[in-house]
């Protein structure tokens, strides 16, 4: 069929995968940093200047990296707002998903609609401080000239798209980008343009919404763009998972989303219901806090990294000697506990040694983890396979205890850059169907990823008694914090 290219362009750089459209062997890899001195803020900013996503998109290109290619995807950070101008010129810089400042503006937003059952209902999700529609209520409450101004809305995805096209007339983005605007739903398909003039103060133009397999265009060379997708949908999509497959993502904070038929709505603010890259539903659970438990622990007790803890909680027990960290270091979102802190319950003159804290932090991360996959499980998405993402999904006492703790088959696929390979096959996908070798209903099979499987086994029994102790000492110290589904 050719070849394809999907660039990812995340917070920090781009890297561009170049593809076998058949089979999804990786051909040729491209990386560049973005360049700092176009960004503000210092560190990870919240307003980002999106020309250093060209700049590095083109560094990455560099060395005839794109030779050949028939067709690119396009996968970059989520919710981040790009605010444009009649001429299609930024009024200000971009507002990354990571900003916090929005915090106050969710809050007004969910009051100024009738509550979170309101927003549930309009868009399947309650507001929060990441989501553009909440950045909007900022804007226009702390800009309000450059709100005034803001006649097209864009996300960073749906920017580079409209870019590399030579920025036509219409301006396109897909279900998942979409999803999770805060003005868009998932369940009816259609925007709620009431809703951008509610945080923005007056309409919009909004991108067009395309299907999983359309062609956002063609450039004047004959290039191919697909419509492009979120860094979540396009990892799950570069992973090839399914009905009966959850994503377990480990990083400072921890996320838990799972392939579902339908858009769940949520009143309680624990789901965010987006909308996947291939047509169906991927309700997102996240947590404040997974590895950052871990390296909490290490500073405690003095060991130097988290391999150098992963071995000292091998040294101890399923169950901890019962020491039960819940793990809510920074607050804490699922549940919704956000002035919360951490609690540490069991010590015993025989539980207090280094090793059965180690294991207890490992158990507490996973057990939020797990409280957060049943959140999903409890409104029926079905979980039989959990792939577990992030550079700790590799370490001896995640894997011994996360397939009993999660009560299902564990995969740790090999550390790739899968929201790269889900754009570019997307961007298979969009040729196959321009060239009438697709469907445009069923997706290209590309070769799995290489990965470690972990079955729950004999010890099943033994992780779910840990797990209903973390359970029993949560409800005890945080009653009722589990809304009743």
């Amino acid at each position: 069929m050719g070849i394809v290219a999907g660039l990812d362009s995340s917070p920090d750089f781009t890297r561009i995968v170049v593809c076998d459209a058949d089979s999804g062997a990786v051909l040729r890899q491209g990386y560049a940093p973005h360049p700092v001195e176009t960004l503000t803020g210092g560190g990870r900013p919240s307003d980002v200047d999106p020309q250093a996503w060209l700049l590095s998109l083109g560094d990455a290109a560099g060395g005839g990296l794109l030779e050949g290619v028939q067709a690119i995807g396009v996968s970059a950070q989520q919710n981040g707002l790009v605010p444009l101008d009649a001429g299609g010129n930024t009024v200000r810089p971009a507002l990354v998903g990571g900003d916090r400042r929005a915090q106050v503006a969710a809050a007004d937003l969910i009051d100024a609609l009738g509550g979170r059952e309101a927003w549930a209902q309009a868009v399947g999700c309650v507001p929060q401080s990441s989501q553009p529609v909440t950045k909007l209520r900022w804007l226009a409450k702390n800009e309000p000239e450059a709100a005034l101004r803001s006649t097209l809305l864009m996300q960073a995805h749906d920017w580079l798209v409209w870019q590399l096209l030579g920025r036509p007339g219409r301006q396109t983005t897909d279900r998942g980008g979409a999803s999770g605007t805060g003005y868009w739903s998932a369940a009816t398909g259609v925007y709620r343009p009431d809703l951008v003039e509610l945080a923005l103060g007056h309409q919009a133009v909004l991108p067009d919404v395309l299907g999983p397999s359309e062609a956002a265009g063609t450039t004047p060379e004959g290039l191919l763009i697909s419509a492009g997708t979120g860094e979540t949908m396009a990892a799950a999509f570069g992973l090839g998972i399914g009905l009966g497959d959850a994503v377990v993502s480990l990083g400072a904070t921890g996320s838990v989303m799972a392939v579902h038929h339908e858009a769940l709505a949520d009143s309680s603010g624990m789901i965010t219901s987006l909308a996947d890259a291939t047509g169906m539903h991927l309700p997102v659970v996240s947590t404040m806090n997974a590895v950052r438990t871990l390296r909490g622990t290490a500073e405690l007790l003095g060991v130097p990294d988290l391999e150098a803890l992963s071995d000292l909680a091998m040294k101890s027990t399923p169950g901890s000697h019962g020491l039960v960290l819940l793990p809510y270091l920074e607050g804490e979102r699922t549940p919704n506990l956000p002035h919360t802190a951490g609690t540490l319950v069991g010590l015993r003159r025989e539980s207090m040694k280094p090793e059965h804290l180690a294991r207890a932090a490992f158990e507490g991360m996973l057990c939020g983890l797990a409280d957060a996959l049943d959140v999903l499980r409890k409104r029926g998405v079905e979980v039989r396979r959990v792939f577990l993402l992030g550079a700790t999904a590799e370490l001896p006492a995640v894997q011994a205890t996360a397939p009993s703790l999660f009560g299902a088959q564990i995969v740790v696929p090999q550390a790739a850059d899968y929201a790269a390979l889900g754009a570019a096959r997307q961007a298979a996908w969009a040729l196959g169907v321009s060239q009438g070798t697709l469907d445009g209903r069923r997706p290209p099979v590309w070769q799995g990823a290489v990965a470690q499987v972990l079955e729950p086994g004999d010890d099943l029994p033994v992780g779910q008694a840990v797990r209903q102790q973390y359970v029993s000492v949560r409800e005890q110290t945080h009653p009722g914090a589990f809304p009743p589904v």
